[in-house]
């Protein structure tokens, strides 16, 4: 059968009929059509899983390296931030090992253009720029980060405020970030004590000085406490331990006692009677290091040097001095033993007389007039006044046996000659108002920004107002006392002295008082003239900061009633960010950075400055 080769009969009759036998040839001739294409069909389909699977790899590996690169990258972005962060570090740690740095850097640097840059005698490769210049490398990192840093201190003697500008670098990235550093001073508290007792000059208690409570200090010192009516409104610290009674306060509290956290104050009134009601609405008081004064401000009498490379320096007065601050953005100043308002040398041996001080002598407009001499505010800078000179070479010399015009011996020996004490009052102490001591009397409205420092007594005798609270900042630091002017007069004459009403010398009337300043007395104290005896004089208000070496009274409660005055202390926050102009800051000089900003990076990996 030529049709189906395959089959062969058998020899048994076949049960197959021709119909069956057609059927079977069908299905597998249905089967032999559709092997070929089956097995095709499989390799395509193994052929594309393959190549599927080879994509996958190969997409697996691509992105795994993809992944590995960005990895990196991000590591060293990263890492160049934390490059950067070092070198503001680095910068700081200088500052602290040398309270002068801050006059080191590099000039031709584009973020310090304005600022008054040397370069340092051991150099500092952080300080290069260019291509060539060096970096400084990140302690631990094997020279993998590194960084560049610029320095801006042309606000520095105006605000405190030196800013940097850092660059890290690791690899090919570099990031930078811009810093502004501050030194920790006495403005960053509201209230500021070395002492908690009274000034010993006035108690008598010498035995009791310069000894903290904690470390030993002897019962009675005329200690003062944290009474009924006072309110702190800012942070406050001492390096003794504070008697506080129901006193509030609203800022942090920090005391140098090392006791534990709540039994570093004490619940006892200015007696040592116990007492409660203590307010803390800052947290309890804790523990901080005890911060150390200058010993002396005449480092602010040097600016007002003329050979001392200061750019702008400040005006330099002799003898008693008067200052009222005038809202127009003026002063007058009235100053009668006062020749050279700049001087040349230390210890002084020339001066000038240059007119934004005022000229000296005693015709109508100058400085030894009844009326003064009427100058602008030293904007972003200071005045000093000091006691007149022994030393014959000194430009501001004047012999003891001659005054001023209109003044004498005579004279002298009642008064200071530009009208304190008043008619009838009595002085606070034998050393008050001595016709030849660097005493400073001040009030007025200021606009503007300016610091006043003594060698002797500042007296505030009258308010001390900002004209404008957001922008005009004072400073008032005294080598011996700031006293709130405060005149008593005699039982002969009553308390209310004669002839002195709200004109010069200011009213002395019960009335509250204003003082919107930093004020920092180094020696002794900040206080109210006459607290114990005159009757309430009302409110006392301190809009800023006060620091002083003795803790200084306002107001005191007998059973013959309330005299002086309560307490409204405030602090003005814009001392977290800036200081008074040249305002003295502690021994211990620390810093702290209190803005950081990243901005556009100031180099390539190369070093090129980048436009």
């Amino acid at each position: 059968m030529s049709v189906y080769p395959f089959w062969r009969p058998s020899r048994r009759r076949s049960t197959w009929t021709p119909r069956k036998r057609f059927a079977l040839l069908s299905v597998f001739r249905r089967r032999i059509s559709r092997e070929p294409d089956e097995r095709g069909a499989a390799l395509v389909v193994v052929i594309g899983l393959g190549l599927l699977l080879l994509t996958l790899v190969a997409t697996a590996m691509t992105f795994s390296v993809s992944g590995s690169l960005k990895a990196s990258s991000d590591q060293n972005w990263n890492g160049a931030m934390a490059a950067a962060y070092a070198g503001v570090a680095d910068y700081e740690s200088r500052l602290v090992n040398d309270n002068t740095y801050f006059q080191y850097g590099n000039s031709a640097a584009a973020f310090s253009v304005g600022s008054a840059l040397t370069s340092p005698s051991v150099p500092n490769p952080a300080f290069d720029v260019g291509a060539a210049g060096g970096w400084g490398s990140v302690a631990g990192s094997g020279g993998t980060a590194s960084y560049r840093y610029e320095v801006d201190n042309s606000a520095y003697s105006a605000s405190g405020v030196l800013r940097i500008r850092s660059t890290g670098r690791v690899g090919t990235s570099t990031r930078s970030i811009v810093a502004n550093l501050r030194q920790d001073g006495f403005i960053d508290y509201l209230y500021f004590t070395i002492y908690e007792i009274q000034d010993p000059e006035q108690s008598g208690l010498t035995a009791c000085a310069n000894t903290y409570a904690w470390a030993g200090r002897s019962i009675p010192c005329g200690d003062i406490a944290f009474g009924s009516s006072d309110v702190i409104n800012g942070p406050a610290h001492s390096n003794d331990t504070i008697r506080i009674c129901n006193a509030t306060f609203n800022g942090m509290v920090t005391t140098g006692s090392p006791g534990a956290t709540g039994s570093n104050y004490l619940k006892q009134n200015s007696n040592g009677g116990a007492c409660s009601g203590q307010v803390f609405n800052g947290g309890q008081p804790t523990t901080s290091p005890v911060i150390a004064m200058p010993a002396t401000n005449m480092q602010l009498k040097q600016e007002t040097r003329t050979d001392a490379g200061i750019d702008a320096p400040g005006c330099l007065y002799t003898g008693p001095t008067s200052i009222v601050l005038n809202s127009s953005g003026t002063m007058t100043i009235r100053s009668p033993w006062t020749k050279k308002t700049r001087i040349v040398g230390d210890p002084a041996t020339a001066g000038s007389t240059p007119a934004a001080c005022g000229l000296p002598g005693m015709a109508n407009g100058q400085l030894g007039s009844t009326a003064g001499a009427t100058v602008p505010v030293l904007n972003a800078n200071l005045l000093f006044v000091q006691s007149v000179p022994g030393v014959v070479t000194d430009p501001n010399y004047t012999s003891s046996t001659v005054w001023p015009s209109g003044q004498s011996a005579a004279t002298c020996s009642v008064g200071n000659g530009i009208g304190f004490p008043v008619t009838h009052e009595t002085a606070p102490s034998a050393r008050s108002y001595d016709c030849r001591k660097g005493d400073a009397f001040v009030k007025g409205t200021l606009d503007g920004t300016m610091t006043i420092a003594t060698d002797n007594f500042l007296y505030v005798t009258g308010d001390i107002i900002y004209s404008d609270a957001s922008t005009d900042v004072l400073g008032l630091v005294a080598q011996n006392a700031i006293w709130v002017w405060n005149p008593y007069c005699d039982s002969t004459h009553g308390v209310i002295c004669p002839g002195v009403g709200p004109g010069e010398g200011g009213a002395i009337l019960p009335e509250n008082r204003r003082i919107d300043a930093a004020m920092l007395s180094l020696d002794h104290t900040i206080q109210v003239q006459n607290y114990d005896r005159g009757g309430n004089q009302g409110v006392l208000t301190i809009n800023g900061s006060l620091a002083q070496k003795y803790r200084g009274s306002v107001r005191l409660t007998n059973s013959g009633g309330a005299n002086g005055y309560s307490k409204n202390y405030n602090y003005d926050p814009r001392f977290r960010y800036i200081a008074p102009p040249k305002f003295l800051s502690p021994v211990s000089a620390r810093y702290s950075v209190n803005l950081l900003v990243e901005v556009s990076s100031a180099f390539t990996a190369r070093g090129a400055t980048v436009p």
